[in-house]
């Protein structure tokens, strides 16, 4: 089997970050092109739901299984299989009739996504393998989501203004085949020891337990939760939780691996993922349909107001990185926690449809600082102490988790503001401003989780852990070879 080339780790992450590149422009281009498609398309709060629910859904449904999939046959020929169903579906994207087309092809595009950010993650893990490099390599990666939320805005508001909506999925189509040129060349193929068998019935429980949710909360303004099929829903979505915490443990390869949870730190960035990212879905589509439907911004001018945001993400990323190569997740985690819940609180006490451009500023630079400092530590507290065997599986979890919160987040606050999105800019700024209110709950659940989860006692939590689950792997593997 190919080895990495020792000269060249940070090529090797270079080409794992086109992949993330690809993935994160896909979700900041697409809300600013929301207002667009919805007049074209002439479709409803909950269409534009879909629109980017459909892919998040999916996507976080498969991430498990495909960085399960990467550790067994092949990390680099999975991550190759991605970014050609990736590149495939955003062209497919493009040319969608209609909204049906479009959600269709945007959950193909999951299915490519799922096989790229947990592989990549899995790959650049067992290249760096000193954790102070690997740290610093975590920090550029996180750097690239505050690169896409740069771009992401100006690029996508300037397509938009000139070509139309569709011509934001065409910039995926060149970087995905650079990506794959790159990879072939460059990356070398890696795989677990020993090979995890498939576990269909996990696979099966999680998809229920995701789609089954999030169809309730996007449904349930236009039906009500004392709907026979939104109650179904969530009763089927209960189920399936409860399904999965009892048949997993059972399993001699779990596709949730229920003991990576014994370490408090890793549950504890779980959490962390979840809350940042439903906070970014949310803050994101509010900030979106603000801009444009209430403002009566262009594309392009509603892309620069969410640069303050973008650059600082970019700044604080790699800085995070450093921080936690030297003094752990804790200070990251923490400063992240108070800058989120500052910046949303600052829009609950304020909004109107007349904000001062000066106070919409502060409050940007305030998430784009929180949200570029929490992604290294989530990242590093995932992966570190875990099996190579198993560093996909651990980076999926993560992986999963930030898109699960990005999928609650947008139908949750979606869901708050269906009514009031088509109403007067009053009824519109007053649902926003409940919906500030939620997202400040997520930056202050970080503040409070990444405090409880990063003392003395929690590392030593992560430390029993791992030496857990290298002794049960090594033994696993003796028995396999015997």
């Amino acid at each position: 089997m190919p080895e990495a080339a020792p000269r060249r780790p940070w090529l090797v992450l270079a080409v794992c970050c086109m992949s993330l590149l690809i993935v994160s422009l896909d979700n900041t281009i697409l809300n600013v092109a929301l207002p667009s498609i919805q007049r074209d398309l002439d479709t409803s709060v909950s269409g534009l739901q879909w629109t980017v629910d459909a892919y998040t859904l999916v996507l976080a449904s498969l991430l498990m299984l495909s960085g399960s999939t990467g550790d067994r046959v092949g990390r680099r020929r999975v991550f190759q299989a991605g970014l050609v169903i990736f590149t495939v579906a955003s062209l497919l994207c493009s040319l969608a009739p209609g909204l049906g087309w479009l959600i269709a092809a945007r959950m193909l595009q999951a299915v490519g996504g799922s096989m790229l950010n947990p592989v990549a993650m899995s790959i650049i893990s067992n290249t760096f393998t000193d954790p102070r490099e690997r740290a610093r390599a975590i920090g550029v990666w996180s750097a690239v989501v505050g690169l896409s939320m740069a771009a992401g805005p100006i690029v996508g508001g300037a397509l938009v203004e000139s070509a139309g909506w569709r011509a934001v999925f065409w910039i995926n189509v060149p970087i995905g085949l650079a990506a794959l040129f790159l990879t072939r060349r460059y990356v070398p193929e890696s795989r677990a020891p020993r090979a995890r068998r498939v576990d269909p019935v996990g696979q099966v429980l999680i998809v229920v337990l995701l789609a089954a949710l999030t169809y309730a909360i996007i449904e349930s303004p236009n039906l009500g939760w004392t709907s026979p099929l939104v109650a179904g829903c969530a009763a089927a979505s209960l189920c399936a939780l409860l399904g999965l915490l009892w048949y997993e443990p059972r399993r001699t390869d779990p596709l949730i691996d229920l003991r990576f949870f014994r370490s408090v730190p890793f549950s504890g960035a779980v959490v962390v993922a979840v809350a940042v990212f439903a906070g970014l879905g949310g803050f994101l589509f509010v900030s979106s349909l603000y801009l444009q439907n209430v403002r009566g911004l262009d594309p392009l001018h509603a892309g620069l107001h969410l640069l303050p945001m973008a650059v600082m993400a970019l700044v604080t990323a790699p800085l995070s990185g450093r921080m936690v190569a030297s003094r752990g997740p804790r200070a990251p985690l923490l400063l992240a926690g108070a800058a989120m819940c500052a910046s949303a609180v600052l829009q609950a006490l304020t909004y109107s449809d007349h904000l001062p451009t000066t106070l919409l500023f502060v409050a940007y630079l305030l998430y784009g600082t929180g949200f570029g400092l929490v992604n290294a530590p989530i990242t590093n507290t995932a992966v570190s102490g875990m099996p190579s065997s198993q560093a996909g599986v651990a980076a999926a979890v993560a992986s999963t988790s930030r898109q699960m919160g990005q999928c609650l987040g947008v139908a949750v606050i979606g869901a708050l503001m269906a009514g009031g999105v088509h109403a007067d800019p009053d009824a519109f700024t007053g649902t926003a401003r409940q919906a500030w209110w939620i997202i400040a709950g997520c930056g202050a659940a970080v503040l409070v989780v990444g405090t409880l989860t990063s003392g003395r006692w929690a590392r030593a939590t992560a430390r029993n852990t791992a030496k857990r689950l290298a002794a049960e792997e090594t033994r696993e593997t003796e028995t396999v070879n015997a």
